[in-house]
Order: structure tokens, then sequence, then C-alpha cells
């Protein structure tokens, strides 16, 4: 798990936020049958499964499962060119709760004044959100999804150790790993600091 804060005068980036867990799904022993991350994979597979045949077509980018989450450790969160997968504004009111079910799971992880801003970042996205998904809809198989909107990017994987080692994020384009607020810091009270010439 890694959680980055940056907090300058009262204001919070609270980006990226990291999950991962090796193994997803315990298959033996004391703790057998514990998932970890469930809510993440069902609640995405929930609305994959919720979409009709055209929809999914759509949704569905690749039979092949990305091997990875694409922005990575890159200190850049925006995946670059358009989004693909299918509009939020080409889903019906029950596909909508759904997609907005998956992203409560991201912003409900975070303590709750952080989880307000987050769900008003959802808001303000209204229908310009797109979910994409990579590899087999069917448990136990490898697959990617992804959330993207004009100021949050979620990734999600689970490919790795025959599809049981999962990468979860939540990125923000403005103020990922805390560069807004350092930044505005650097302009204002550190103008000739050798960080900021």
């Amino acid at each position: 798990m890694a959680q980055n804060w940056t907090v300058v005068k009262g204001k919070v980036a609270d980006s990226p936020t990291f999950y991962g867990t090796n193994p997803a799904l315990v298959k033996e022993g004391p703790q057998k049958g514990l998932r970890i991350l469930a809510n993440e994979e069902d609640a995405a597979r929930e609305l994959l499964m919720a979409l009709d045949e055209a929809q999914r077509k759509t949704a569905i980018v690749s039979e092949t499962a990305l091997k990875d989450i694409i922005t990575m450790a890159s200190r850049k969160a925006a995946i670059e060119g358009h989004a693909s997968g299918l509009s939020a504004a080409k889903m019906n009111a029950k596909q909508l709760d759904l997609l907005h079910n998956l992203l409560e799971v991201y912003a409900g992880n975070m303590p709750e004044e952080l989880a307000a801003a987050r769900r008003e970042m959802i808001k303000k996205a209204g229908k310009n959100i797109f979910f994409a998904w990579t590899g087999v809809k069917e448990k136990s198989g490898p697959h990617y999804y992804r959330v993207q909107a004009p100021s949050f990017l979620v990734e999600y994987d689970n490919t790795q150790n025959n599809s049981n080692h999962v990468h979860s994020v939540w990125r923000n384009y403005d103020g990922d790993f805390g560069m807004d607020l350092l930044g505005q810091h650097l302009q204002a009270y550190h103008r000739s600091s050798p960080l900021n010439p």
C-alpha cells in the first residue's frame, strides 16, 4: 500500500493512491477463501456484466489483458490520447449507478474529508467518464480495467501470478504526487531556490 499526501496551507493533494496484494485470493491455510481488494474487482465486473452486448464490445478494448497498470510509477498520471472504452453518456441509469458504486469504492478508501473531495470530482465529471476493460470477463482470469475522467484516473490489473496479484490505483491529473501544491509553494516562497530558478 502506498498513500501520498502533500499538505500546503491546509490544502491536501492525496494522489496517487496504490493498493496491491499477492495473493488476491488466499487458496490454502487458515485464511483460505479470503479475498483482498475484492470490492475493487467485483464492482467493476458487475458493471461490465450489466452492459448489453454492443456496450460491452465498446468497453472491452482488448481480449488480451494488459500486463500491468499503464501509468506505473510515472510522475504523469494522464494516459496520452483520447479516452477509450464506453462513455458514461451511453450508459442507462442502472449502469451509471454501478459506475458510481465502483468509483465510491475508491473514494471510500480515504478519510471522509478526502473521500468527499473525490466524490466532488466524480460529480463534476458527470457523464464525461470512460470505462475500459481488457482480458477475460470471468473471475480467475487475467483482466485489467480503467476509469478515466477529465480530472482523475483509476486503474486496476490482476494478471500476474496466474491472475492472483492485484494492482489498483487512483491518480489525479492535477496534483499527483503533490506537484501542484509543491509548485505553488515554491513559486510563492522559494523563487530563487535551486529547485525553482
